[in-house]
């Protein structure tokens, strides 16, 4: 029963209303302007800017790439990826732990200019916030990395829920890690059954073959229903 003395306000709705507002905005940018966005997620150190310059490279033969990387501060990662010949911008979130909507509008606008047809966001390094704000994305891409375990599903079920498709990073690396594939995708699929996932490493190239396959696929798909 409410007290008539007070008030109370749910000030999560109203973020997370302010912030739907936006992703509608940034879908229909998208759809304007013909590109296709990518919001790229991950722990610090899962090795998120290693394969986006993968996918820089697999990519930039068939289409302009964009970059939007987000961080609290510094611009090496925009660097990096500007040095692969990508078309990029850093945003700094001044201590937030995650991008929104509003944020990613004002990356695009940015970008503008320069006619990007596929946009990657790589998103601020952590498993909880970044999957709780809808950027208006046309993927959600995770990157999990072996040394991190594969008991995360189990730790951050919503990342996992949310994601469209799951890359299990440093692959390489599993001789010398406890990690067991087939417990992680059958805790993975427990949340969320439609979510390819391709083991891949970033330092090898191992794998990412039949990634880059389904994301032109995928990119294709959302060219044609623009």
């Amino acid at each position: 029963m409410k007290d008539p003395r007070f008030d109370i306000i749910d000030v999560r709705a109203g973020i997370e209303e302010e912030n739907e507002r936006y992703a509608r905005e940034v879908r229909s940018y998208c759809r304007t302007h013909g590109l296709f966005l990518i919001n790229l997620m991950g722990s610090p150190g899962a090795g998120k800017t290693t394969l986006l310059v993968r996918i820089i490279d697999a990519l930039k033969a068939e289409y302009r790439v964009g970059v939007i990387e987000a961080d609290v501060d510094a611009d090496v990662d925009a660097r990096t990826a500007a040095d692969r010949g990508a078309l990029a911008v850093q945003l700094h979130t001044g201590g937030s732990c995650h991008m929104d909507a509003a944020m990613t509008l004002r990356g695009l606008e940015a970008l503008e200019k320069d006619a990007p047809e596929v946009v990657i966001l790589e998103n601020v390094g952590n498993l909880v916030c970044p999957a709780e704000f809808d950027v208006g994305a046309d993927l959600k891409l995770m990157i999990l990395s072996v040394p991190e375990g594969d008991d995360k599903p189990l730790k951050y079920p919503l990342m996992f829920t949310v994601s469209e498709c799951l890359l299990i990073n440093k692959t390489d690396t599993a001789p010398v890690f406890d990690f067991d594939f087939t417990r992680l995708e059958k805790n993975v699929q427990a949340l969320n059954e439609t979510a390819p996932i391709f083991p891949v490493s970033g330092k090898t190239g191992e794998g990412f073959d039949a990634f880059i396959l389904w994301l032109k696929e995928r990119i294709h798909e959302g060219h044609r229903t623009e």
